[in-house]
């Protein structure tokens, strides 16, 4: 399959990669804003024996420029789009009172709007005149969204925008899910527990998580290449534990 994952460079997104690249017969764009973390991931892919192709791109999902030449290139490299993996994101932990115009401003063009774009301008590829003459089954986006984006889930002091974030793509998962079924696209949300992962520590320091990022990328990977068989627009909560 021909899969895209953002946030690539540490993390969930980065054992996702490495999940993936772990099977056999895949072709992987994995996208992040540092070129050099992204080349350390290719690497140790590599040395671990990766039975997929890598392509590492650099793009800040934040700015519309970046991600347009982000989908240029991934045009040139595939003519269908099998997996996108919404999973870059930016963290913020601030008194609501305190945070910035710029800063919510910034956080949602990562979280929220980014992933708009992102689906927006892939749909050729991801749809159905990619896949009229592959035989393929349908596409699959997952977006990777938190438990405190699920309504009714238990809340945290200084989350507030990164949480409704969250919450934001939640419900774009539902919406786009209908929108979109009758081009052959499926589109699912997953909304993560505790996992420990830099963004985790900065949250709550001194916490353990039950779930390393490699178990939660070997999930995710798992769930975008079969998860279309099962669901279309649900919100999925995987999920240990919150702290």
């Amino acid at each position: 399959m021909n899969c895209i994952v953002t946030g690539a460079s540490r993390g969930i997104g980065y054992e996702t990669v490495k999940a993936l690249s772990k099977l056999t017969g895949h072709q992987i764009i994995a996208v992040a804003r540092t070129p050099e973390l992204l080349a350390s991931l290719n690497n140790e892919c590599r040395a671990a024996g990766a039975q997929s192709s890598i392509h590492p791109i650099a793009a800040d999902l934040g700015k519309p420029e970046s991600l347009n030449q982000l989908v240029k290139q991934a045009s040139l490299l595939f003519s269908r789009v099998d997996v996108l993996i919404n999973n870059a994101g930016l963290f913020l932990n601030k008194p609501f009172q305190d945070i910035s115009d710029s800063e919510l401003g910034r956080l949602y063009e990562v979280n929220v709007l980014g992933v708009f774009r992102l689906i927006r301008e892939l749909v050729p590829l991801l749809g159905s005149k990619a896949t009229a003459n592959t035989g393929a089954g349908p596409s699959h986006v997952v977006n990777i969204s938190s438990m405190g984006g699920v309504q009714g889930s238990t809340k945290f002091k200084g989350l507030s925008a990164y949480s409704s974030a969250k919450g934001a793509l939640a419900v774009l998962t539902e919406c786009l899910a209908e929108e979109l079924k009758t081009q052959f696209i499926t589109v699912n949300c997953l909304a993560l527990g505790a996992v420990q992962t830099e963004m985790l520590e900065k949250a709550f320091p001194g916490y353990k998580a039950p779930l390393s990022a490699a178990q939660m990328g070997a999930y995710i990977a798992n769930f975008a290449l079969t998860g279309q068989e099962f669901f279309n627009g649900k919100i999925l909560e995987v999920s240990l534990s919150t702290p």
